[in-house]
């Protein structure tokens, strides 16, 4: 068996929008390299500035080296029927197979993490870089992120990994299709295998344990195992593999709960790799506040988050049409509501009179606003889950084990559920749910 150790330097961290300017391959029996491959790649795009200093690899240096399509019958032939290793391979495997796929030629090899195998073989050490483990296991490292030297060194650590593999963690990885080859490097095995079958909200951490992305499933460890093992060669796919250090989760009874907690938790902690949903939030609202003659005005306005606003709308105009309808309705002034700068009132009314007409529009549409349960199935069966729509607003949700003391009235069903705040997107995704399902929902009197 031999095994073909890989180390590439790079434009960038993703295949699909990056090219190679340099790779290695040496080639190895299982105790020594017995051939070595070393080539600088013109990679047909600008190399950033910082990956220069990095690497010390400029365009210059690569405006005269072949591309990778000159090379790609002979690395394939390299690489053809043997173990493909890297430190991180996920990464490395990526771009070759990709840009070897963009010159005609189809690698699907078994493949080996030295990253991994390190954590396995040689338990204990202070860290996993390939710069740690040479320094701490005395392995000869010449030429610090050049292809050439990371690779030699890749090698003499496979040695040394070969060599201490008592217990067969080699031959285990390399059983069949195994599913611990496409997890990120730093990720415990552990965690995954512990990842429920349910819906529910799932968190991925990167080394100084700051939440990097929250994603919502109808089965988490189906869900999360879809990251890692797919072969998309995205930008997203390889910061997953290079930056998730460790999982956890929340569990949730339904789908809808899953996909409302998932919101909630985006805003909460805003994640670098999180951006589908990032303009969900309400931005603008209805406020009444007083002037200084004493008159209850009503306003739309951008959101503020020292005020509670009597309704949220997804734009000015979506708001001002609703509030010309109630001034309308209910005779209020069109100046006092900030929809016309000329007052239109027949008659003027002391504060005092107006106060109360401002006063009933406000509590008319507040009970036009539904205040609801939507009451469904729970994690286990002595419970059931809630989501409460409040003048409809979405107010939180919990889980209940008894319907008839705590669905008497919205006080005592809030004691039972968390807040949460609410916005356009959930509201309407919990609307649409209780439209489609009216037998779930529990309607609360006035």
């Amino acid at each position: 068996m031999l095994y073909a150790i890989v180390d590439i330097e790079t434009t960038g961290s993703y295949a699909g929008g990056n090219g190679i300017t340099e790779i290695a391959i040496a080639i190895h029996d299982g105790s020594k390299v017995i051939s070595f491959y070393e080539t600088l790649v013109n990679p047909h795009q600008p190399i950033p500035y910082f990956i220069q200093r990095l690497t010390g690899i400029n365009d210059k240096m690569v405006a005269n080296a072949p591309s990778f399509k000159e090379v790609a019958g002979q690395i394939y032939e390299l690489l053809q029927d043997k173990i493909f290793v890297a430190h991180n391979v996920n990464f490395d495997y990526s771009f070759v197979k990709y840009h070897l796929q963009g010159a005609g030629f189809q690698l699907d090899t078994k493949k080996l993490c030295t990253v991994r195998l390190a954590r396995k073989v040689l338990p204990g050490l202070s860290g996993y870089s390939l710069g740690k483990l040479t320094h701490n296991l005395g392995i000869n490292h010449a030429r610090h992120h050049r292809a050439g030297g990371d690779a030699l060194a890749t090698a003499d650590l496979l040695t040394m990994i070969i060599a201490k593999d008592t217990h067969g963690a080699v031959r285990e990885m390399l059983k069949g299709r195994n599913s611990e080859q496409y997890l990120p490097p730093h990720l415990p095995v552990a965690e995954l295998e512990q990842l429920p079958a349910s819906a529910g909200v799932y968190y991925f951490y990167n080394a100084n344990g700051k939440t990097i992305y929250v994603g919502k499933a109808k089965n988490i460890r189906k869900r999360v195992r879809s990251h890692f093992s797919n072969n998309k060669i995205t930008r997203q796919k390889q910061d997953f593999m290079r930056e998730t250090y460790r999982i956890s989760y929340k569990e949730c009874a339904t789908e809808l709960m899953a996909h409302i907690l998932e919101s909630a938790e985006i805003r909460r902690l805003w994640p670098v790799h999180n951006r589908s949903q990032r303009g969900y939030l309400p931005q603008f609202g209805l406020f009444a506040y007083e002037d200084m003659q004493g008159y209850r005005r009503l306003t739309v306005e951008k959101m503020r988050r020292s005020l509670k606003p009597i309704y949220t709308f997804n734009s000015i105009m979506e708001g001002n049409a609703r509030l010309k309808e109630l001034a309308t309705e209910f005779g209020l002034c069109i100046k006092n509501c900030n929809v016309a700068a000329v007052c239109d009132c027949e008659n003027h009314l002391s504060p005092e009179e107006y106060n109360k007409k401002a006063d009933t529009a406000i509590e008319w549409l507040r009970k036009q606003l539904p205040t609801f349960a939507l009451i469904d199935k729970g994690i286990d069966d002595n419970e059931h889950s809630c989501i409460l729509i409040k003048e409809g607003n979405l107010y939180g949700m919990g889980y209940i084990t008894d319907k008839k003391t705590q669905l008497k009235n919205v006080d005592a069903l809030l004691k039972s559920i968390e807040p949460l705040q609410d916005n356009d997107y959930i509201r309407n995704l919990v609307l649409r749910h209780a439209t489609e399902y009216p037998e779930k929902c529990y309607a609360f009197t006035a």
